[in-house]
């Protein structure tokens, strides 16, 4: 049984453990914050951009462009999006069971492109090949670094090294719920004809009342007329749509990694004051038993000189 000092030690410890969650949960707070700002912001930008790209598709067959290019080979990347360090509940766990479970169901050999320490570490470990690792700020990726990942994993898809690029990462919804998902990037496929952009929850078939389901007789056709050229225009939109897409994903890991980390430091320091008023409870229990104890042997010592 433990001692009213080893007691009193325990408590102490889980005091400063119980400080260091509580200021941990503030600055992922505060992080949220801005982080869900900017994801929200930036959705309207990449589903316009998803649009003005299924309305080419729908309109005919788009001009030749790299991204585009259906390419020949089982090699693919991977850009995976994980934090830089733990302490963020089960987020990093989810994306990378989420990432090898995709390896493992897709034929070919893949390449990762990692984003952030702890994918890195997790399918370094493991024999997989990353060919590059970027560590993002401690407040989140930003656009800075969607151009880096965005050149290096189109390079890579334009030389024929890879013949399809993903994406893995997690989603936000809410600060208690993130999806981890993996989405194709490359090449570059329009949204299938018929198709509608909701702008709460992604590309979705519409539903039965939605006059997109009408019948081919009963839609006008649709003649595109471009300025500047069909060619000057595929060529300005798709890089930009590609790299709207990885820096949306980053945006939303970034939002899903402080409210993943918000949670679990909230959830730490409850179950650090649990334990320190359970301990709290024990150490006076302890200290009445030892008072106790000190009563009894003088009263006993009493007792014993009268007799």
């Amino acid at each position: 049984m433990a001692t009213l000092k080893q007691i009193r030690g325990r408590i102490k410890a889980a005091k400063n453990i119980q400080q260091i969650t509580r200021a941990m949960k503030l600055v992922a707070a505060a992080r949220l914050k801005k982080a869900t700002e900017r994801a929200l912001a930036a959705r309207p930008y990449s589903e316009k951009l998803r649009e003005v790209v299924g309305s080419l598709g729908s309109g005919g067959e788009l001009p030749s462009h790299p991204l585009l290019e259906k390419k020949t080979g089982d090699n693919y990347g991977l850009i995976l999006i994980t934090a830089e360090r733990g302490l963020c509940g089960s987020y990093n766990t989810n994306l990378n069971r989420t990432a090898a479970n995709f390896i493992r169901d897709t034929e070919g050999a893949c390449k990762i492109i990692a984003v952030g320490k702890k994918g890195s570490q997790f399918f370094g470990k493991r024999g997989y090949t990353v060919t590059h690792t970027h560590n993002p700020p401690s407040a989140g990726a930003g656009y800075d670094d969607a151009v880096e990942i965005a050149r290096i994993s189109q390079a890579m898809f334009e030389s024929g090294e890879i013949a399809k690029l993903y994406i893995c990462y997690s989603k936000f919804y809410s600060p208690i719920r993130q999806v981890p998902q993996v989405v194709q990037l490359l090449p570059i496929e329009p949204p299938a004809e018929g198709s509608q952009v909701s702008r709460s929850s992604g590309t979705h078939a519409p539903g039965p009342d939605n006059q997109s389901t009408r019948s081919p007789e009963h839609q006008s056709p649709i003649n595109y007329e471009f300025e500047p050229d069909a060619k000057s225009l595929v060529q300005t939109l798709l890089p930009r749509y590609f790299l709207a897409l990885v820096l949306q994903a980053m945006l939303e890991a970034t939002a899903s990694e402080f409210g993943s980390r918000m949670t679990a430091m909230t959830s730490a320091t409850d179950n650090a004051g649990k334990m320190i008023q359970s301990l709290t409870l024990k150490a006076n229990r302890e200290r009445q038993a030892a008072i106790t104890k000190e009563i009894l042997e003088v009263v006993g010592g009493a007792e014993a000189l009268k007799s």
